[in-house]
């Protein structure tokens, strides 16, 4: 099937710290859907492939991680036709060779947050659903990912990220602690996610996953690691000046990562192998409507998931 070229935005990204904007993309319009963090911006690969782009904390990082509008920034991509999101984030290492600089792939998400943020595009409504999320990302898009990031990790890395003697690594299989913030974990929690099995740690993953889920979407993440979170002994616990020093040579790979597969993740959405997991998921997870449901909410709900509330 050739894809090169084609109208149709199937590949969406969502820019974490670090990430505000992708290089070699030519800009096209910005279509806003409700209040996203940010102008959903249509862009061209230099193919002529199409993807969509929002920037999670909002252009110039201006909202707060417990703050990001997620229902209507996976709302706003699911409009345009996206079938599988591509997401960047800044983490912390929970693992000693899990080092500032390295790429991970997780597969497993420990919520820590505390009931703040709307999780689900089901709350308010009159109808009740309940998403299968034992496995909180994309399996298939996972194992579709890693390859390409180690190939794009060896043939980039450079003095910048060098300079220890070390060629960033990726790691995947791993499990992500999404905690609320805005501040830093304790030691005593720090040591805490380690003992439960945590890997990364950062302020984003949800409600995202979840909504990406209920939306019938492939998401993966692919995370950057910045600093060693607090669990180390004798050393100074995180701040946000150590983690900056290391955005800025993470961003420059983010980029090239993403300018990389994007071509290819957008024909493999189009051939839909890799998003099987995905359609068709929230079939039996909505339980029998009420008959005194309102047409609002259906009409809502109906936005994210059309072949279940068809009028």
């Amino acid at each position: 099937m050739d894809t090169q070229g084609s109208e149709d935005v199937l590949v969406g990204v969502i820019g974490g710290s670090g990430l505000y904007e992708l290089d070699n993309l030519t800009f096209l319009c910005v279509q806003p859907w409700g209040f996203p963090s940010s102008p959903v911006a249509i862009c061209s690969l230099p193919s002529g492939t199409k993807v969509a782009f929002l920037a999670r904390h909002g252009v110039g990082h201006t909202i707060n991680p417990s703050a990001v509008p997620a229902r209507a920034n996976i709302a706003a991509l699911k409009s345009l036709g996206v079938r599988a999101v591509l997401a960047f984030s800044a983490v912390g290492s929970l693992r000693e060779e899990l080092a500032p600089g390295d790429f991970v792939l997780p597969t497993q998400i420990i919520d820590r947050t505390k009931g703040v943020r709307p999780a689900s595009f089901f709350d308010g409504t009159r109808v009740v659903a309940h998403a299968a999320f034992g496995d909180p990302f994309s399996n298939k898009l996972v194992a579709w990912l890693e390859g390409r990031v180690r190939a794009v990790l060896a043939a980039h890395a450079d003095a910048e990220h060098t300079a220890r003697g070390v060629t960033p690594a990726v790691h995947a299989g791993k499990c992500v602690v999404c905690m609320e913030g805005p501040q830093f974990s304790t030691r005593a929690e720090s040591r805490m996610y380690r003992a439960w099995g945590g890997d990364i740690i950062n302020m984003s993953v949800l409600p995202e996953a979840k909504l990406a889920r209920e939306a019938e979407l492939g998401y993966a993440l692919i995370a950057t690691v910045t600093d060693y979170d607090s669990w180390r002994e004798g050393e100074t616990p995180v701040t946000a000046a150590e983690v900056f020093k290391t955005l800025h040579a993470n961003s420059r790979l983010s980029k090239l990562v993403a300018a990389t597969v994007l071509d290819e993740m957008h024909a493999a959405a189009a051939e839909g192998d890799v998003l099987t997991e995905e359609i068709g998921s929230m079939k039996f997870s909505i339980m029998p409507r009420p008959e005194k449901a309102k047409e609002e909410d259906l009409a809502k709900l109906r936005y994210i998931l059309p072949a279940y509330f068809s009028e």
